[in-house]
């Protein structure tokens, strides 16, 4: 796991948690109800709006949204789902797209943010095609430190993979990392950390950036 990450977890968390009982914006609430999860908790709600999307249309109609909210256990009513469909389904269509309603629902960063978090994704992402694998790891991140390397458990490989499913969307492991995927979890770090300034120091230590 990243250095400092959990911590940040757990403190982004709590916050979420303390925020929710403030807010009445519908789009807001949900996004701190799945913030209290911890930063994969939007990657989570969106693992179970793809199960339910059974002909691969990447949209969700009014009953399949209602009914991935109550099977990811989201406090929401349906009054307030159906505002929040409302705002994504911007065309009237009766439906929406899922991949843009979870950006939307990631917790908005600042450019100098974006930046930081894009530069350890090009430090990692070395034949630079937009993908990080496990060849690119290979010269950037050292798994001899990880302790279930040195105790033989694993592999180099598997040391590798492991880190690359941190990052990884949960219904998608592939060991494959998207600047999308990494995108999004860091927005989920960020969340939990109030200051450009604070964030970027602890991209710049967890990256050697």
């Amino acid at each position: 796991q990243m250095p400092g990450t959990a911590r940040h977890d757990r403190e982004m968390a709590i916050q979420a948690k303390r925020n929710l009982s403030k807010t009445t914006d519908p789009v807001e609430r949900l996004r701190l109800q799945c913030l209290a999860r911890g930063s994969a908790g939007i990657k989570g709600l969106g693992r179970v709006f793809r199960i339910m999307d059974d002909d691969n249309s990447r949209t969700l109609d009014f009953k399949e949204f209602v009914k991935g909210l109550n099977d990811y256990a989201m406090m929401i009513d349906k009054e307030e789902a159906q505002q929040i469909f409302r705002i994504f389904d911007k065309d009237g269509s009766g439906t929406i797209d899922f991949d843009e309603f979870l950006v939307t629902l990631r917790p908005p960063m600042s450019n100098a943010r974006k930046e930081i978090i894009m530069q350890a994704f090009r430090k990692l992402d070395k034949t630079g095609d937009g993908i990080i694998t496990i060849e690119d790891l290979r010269g950037v991140y050292n798994a001899k430190h990880h302790p279930k390397y040195q105790n033989g458990d694993w592999t180099e490989d598997q040391v590798f993979r492991a880190f690359l499913d941190n990052f990884d969307s949960p219904y998608d492991k592939d060991g494959k990392v998207t600047t999308e995927e990494f995108m999004n979890y860091y927005a989920g770090v960020s969340a939990s950390i109030d200051t450009d300034v604070y964030f970027i120091v602890m991209m710049k230590n967890a990256w050697k950036l």
